[in-house]
């Protein structure tokens, strides 16, 4: 993307299409008056979306502004990430239809720092640049107060990553102005950790999303449906994962050297150095959306966070009345029970055999996740589930968006 682009200003049809015969005007006059106050209810007050890009190439913002240029500050800021070999354009419909909903409180970044072949970097290398653009973001944004993340596929995982590495972290460089506040008793760094604690890049973290995200990565049992299942080729592909870079042995858990654990295992612990679990848990909510069928690179299951045996039974299933590709919404309530934690120990052996799958499926279900079950059955879409759950391209991905609306429904501001 070229880092010299100036920022782009796009319109928004307030008003329909057409206008059509003067007779028709008349005649239609009392309909368009309603049809004008039912738009009005969906759509801003303000003219167009602003679509800002990143100088140093780390993506684009999108806000809302009026026809003079003048912008609200906004509170909200809602970090998109893309997945493998993907982009910030693939985030650019649902981003739009936020603002639409939220013109005056968000502003909504779309993350480039990871596109293209830079998604083979590693699931840490991708996390730490995503880190670093946030943080960018934020200080060209001195309002906003809370942030939340949306992440499809690999980029939920980037995202559990970066967020870990922002947790409790000032951004600010001026805490020394705040030690005036705290007690004479304690020291001012304890002062600084308490006023940071539980948040992210300073900020309060609300919503944590993902979409088809392979968070038990795509090592064995039918995790990733394009292998159909057999064992022998899911082991075959696993001792290739190296042609996906060190994102492929990321994934398929075969990074573990000198004693140490896969990255996604370690993913599921706090360490004295990264804290990623308290990093996730600090969200006000966790939403996991999964395709139950015809997503080919990521499972029901590794996208749901769920054991096979726990997912729904498909006879059981039923789409929603308003968001018709829905067709199962679970509130899943934390697992508090001490024991169901993995034994730290037990993981950093980084013993092949352990149940890596099963380790951390336990630690994750140590918070509460609503699971939203997406099936596109019976869509001429249904064969690009993976890519039309995220509507990453409209024109052909256009089914997801009640999907898409959904999560804006549902988003706590």
């Amino acid at each position: 993307m070229d880092s010299e682009v100036a920022p782009q200003v796009e319109e928004i049809d307030q008003e329909g299409v057409g206008g059509g015969a003067k007779k028709m005007e008349v005649k239609h006059e009392s309909k368009k008056r309603k049809n004008r106050k039912k738009r009005s209810s969906f759509f801003p007050k303000f003219g167009c979306f602003r679509i800002e890009h990143d100088p140093s190439g780390g993506g684009f913002d999108i806000e809302v502004v009026d026809a003079s240029g003048h912008r609200p500050d906004p509170i909200h800021l809602v970090i998109m990430v893309n997945g493998l070999i993907g982009s910030a354009e693939n985030w650019k419909f649902a981003a739009k239809q936020f603002l639409k909903r939220y013109p005056e409180d968000a502003v909504v970044h779309c993350s480039e720092r990871n596109s293209s072949m830079l998604t083979f970097d590693g699931v840490d290398v991708m996390g730490d640049r995503l880190a670093d653009e946030v943080i960018s973001v934020i200080k060209r944004h001195p309002s906003v107060k809370k942030i939340s993340f949306v992440g499809h596929s690999l980029g939920g995982l980037v995202a559990r990553y970066a967020i870990a590495k922002l947790y409790g972290r000032d951004i600010s460089m001026e805490h020394s102005q705040t030690n005036g506040h705290c007690e004479r008793q304690i020291s001012d760094q304890e002062c600084h950790d308490r006023k940071y604690e539980g948040k992210i890049a300073g900020l309060e973290p609300i919503n944590f999303i993902t979409s088809a995200t392979p968070h038990l990565g795509s090592r064995g049992h039918k995790q990733v449906p394009v292998f159909c299942g057999f064992y022998s080729l899911e082991k075959a592909i696993s001792r290739v994962a190296g042609v996906f870079g060190k994102t492929g042995k990321h994934l398929f858990l075969t990074d573990g050297v000198d004693g140490k654990p896969p990255l996604l295992l370690q993913m599921v612990r706090d360490t004295e150095d990264i804290k990623f679990m308290s990093a996730l848990r600090s969200f006000k909510r966790r939403v996991a959306y999964a395709n139950v069928r015809y997503d080919q690179l990521v499972g029901w299951s590794t996208s749901s966070i769920r054991r096979r045996k726990e997912l729904p039974k498909r006879r059981h299933l039923a789409r929603h009345e308003k968001y018709r590709h829905i067709v199962n919404i679970e509130t899943a309530k934390s697992n508090s029970v001490a024991e169901d934690v993995p034994v730290e120990s037990k993981v950093s052996s980084g013993s092949s055999k352990l149940d890596f799958e099963e380790e951390m499926i336990r630690s994750l279900t140590t918070m509460s996740w609503d699971r939203i079950d997406v099936s596109f059955s019976g869509s001429r879409q249904k064969l690009l589930a993976h890519s039309t759950i995220q509507v990453k391209t409209y024109c052909i991905n256009s089914d997801g968006a009640d999907v898409v609306q959904h999560m804006i429904d549902n988003f706590e501001m």
